[in-house]
């Protein structure tokens, strides 16, 4: 049983941006000193079709001393909360307008399905708009009296400085925007750096920036790889850094910003887990199983790649499984039907592939799928479903990154659970069942920063983050905003004669 393939569909999209030689520096694209390029590949054919600076380190010297000149002497970060809130309501207008270029430059970069990237304009406005609407929580005075009464403390919120922004290539402008959003309207100026071949889409959020009238010098961007992103993270001029990607790279990040002193949010990887408890209706978790298992060819640091099921429907739930992944089309991610579409790199494609041998190696059982799909361009996995997978196999312990979900079986909720926490990371997770007081006692119990009960999604308004190997601190929400402020206490008597 295999998926519906249309590989090799032919294609005919132009974007507005192809070959970039500059930089976004003080309000104007400058040309970049660096003579280096990073081929931008279309993951669907292999083929290059524009390419971005490797930017020098005069570039990010001059971004930073872009960032640091608005921050200081501008009128940005002494603007109100509320006067950067109507800006940033004004750049999600200016997003949206210009949904459809950056789709299309977003599904040539990383073959993200058209169906999901038609809709980061829209996530990304909701996200500025979210964000625009917490301006109060920045202007509300906070007085808090001293215990033993007489005098108050004044808890200021301020701007950190330039922040440096490292977004990865899955979801390259929603995880820039879920960043830039709170650093702007905490009066913060920031340096986007995304990933080294996603570098064009996020051109389309700075245009709107530019549009929406921000002073120049308080967004900047540069392009470039892994050196260039150290030279970010470690640039004197930096006040905070926040980094979505790979565990590893968030390591070295956090060893940096350690050693430094610097604040950093870090969102890195996850391995979760989707328990089926013995009442789940079946019907229901198949139409949310792709979004919340495999969404984005699996390409997706949240999602609930192992699925945890009890042995009394373990063949149930292998079949069901495997039928849903099975009918969902895979190919050309600018068919409109396309569910799964490549990997976004020859690397990602050798890593999924490598998995796929250590599975049967370990004595995983392939029900569909299983392998590369026999194409002569482009780096398509077939999507896959590996049943008796045990806990001590290579693909119930790692991050995959790719359409591959394994499925586990348990005897009891105890071992469930027990199952689910036995991960190094803990971002997210999944619990499915018809009775709602048993679905959130077992999601009480998973040592993770999220739980969906019979789904799983994003709230703008609620704070998203790892445990343990999947990073520190968070996004969205209030809490995700306090992570680009600095705090500040002042004392003061409550009447002339008070001293404390």
């Amino acid at each position: 049983m295999t998926a519906t393939s249309t590989v090799g569909t032919s294609r005919n999209h132009t974007p507005r941006w192809t070959h970039a030689d500059d930089v976004y520096v003080d309000g104007v694209w400058r040309g970049s000193t660096s003579s280096a390029r990073i081929p931008q590949v279309d993951p669907a054919t292999g083929l290059e079709w524009g390419s971005v600076p490797d930017a020098s380190a005069e570039d990010v010297d001059a971004a930073m001393s872009a960032a640091d000149r608005a921050f200081r002497s501008g009128d940005w970060a002494t603007s109100t909360p509320s006067e950067r809130a109507g800006l940033l309501l004004r750049v999600a207008d200016e997003v949206e307008a210009r949904a459809e270029e950056m789709a299309v430059t977003n599904t040539l970069e990383n073959g993200s399905p058209v169906s999901e990237t038609r809709g980061a304009a829209a996530n990304a406005a909701g996200i500025l708009r979210h964000v625009a609407g917490l301006a109060s929580w920045l202007e509300d005075d906070d007085v808090r009296p001293f215990p033993a009464g007489g005098a108050e403390s004044v808890v200021r919120r301020e701007p950190l400085g330039p922040c440096v922004l490292i977004a990865p290539w899955n979801f390259p402008i929603n995880l820039m925007v879920v960043k830039l959003a709170p650093a702007l309207l905490a009066g913060n100026t920031v340096v986007m750096k995304p990933a080294p071949g996603t570098s064009l889409s996020i051109r389309f959020v700075v245009e709107a920036c530019e549009a929406a009238g921000l002073p120049p010098g308080v967004v900047n961007l540069v392009t470039g790889g892994g050196e260039v992103g150290d030279r970010l993270v470690r640039h004197p001029l930096t006040a905070k850094v926040a980094f979505t990607g790979s565990t590893p790279v968030g390591r070295r990040i956090a060893a940096a910003c350690g050693e430094l002193l610097r604040p950093v949010t870090l969102e890195l990887g996850g391995k979760s887990s989707a328990i089926v408890l013995a009442d789940a209706d079946l019907e229901q978790m198949s139409s949310v199983l792709i979004r919340s298992c495999l969404r984005n060819t699996g390409q997706t640091c949240y999602i609930s790649t192992r699925v945890l099921a009890p042995s009394a429907r373990y063949d149930e739930v292998v079949d069901m499984v495997t039928r849903t992944v099975a009918a969902a089309p895979q190919g050309d991610p600018f068919d409109e039907a396309t569910v799964f579409g490549p990997m976004a790199s020859q690397a990602q494609f050798d890593v999924v592939r490598d998995f796929l041998d250590s599975a049967r190696a370990e004595g995983a059982r392939v029900t569909t799928g299983g392998g590369p799909v026999d194409t002569d361009s482009g780096w398509f996995i077939e999507p896959t479903v590996l049943a008796d997978v045990t806990p001590d196999m290579r693909v119930a312990r790692e991050e995959i990154f790719g359409p591959v979900v394994s499925i586990l079986r348990y005897d009891d909720v105890d071992e469930a659970v027990a199952l689910a926490n036995d991960t190094s990371f803990g971002l997210g997770g999944l619990v499915f069942s018809t009775d709602p007081e048993a679905a959130l006692a077992v999601a009480e119990r998973m040592d993770t920063g999220s739980v969906g009960l019979n789904f799983f999604a994003s709230n703008h308004d609620a704070p998203f983050g790892g445990r343990h190997d999947s990073g520190l601190g968070v996004e969205y929400g209030i809490e995700g905003l306090s992570q680009y402020v600095a705090y500040k206490t002042i004392h003061r008597p409550r009447d002339t004669g008070a001293r404390e």
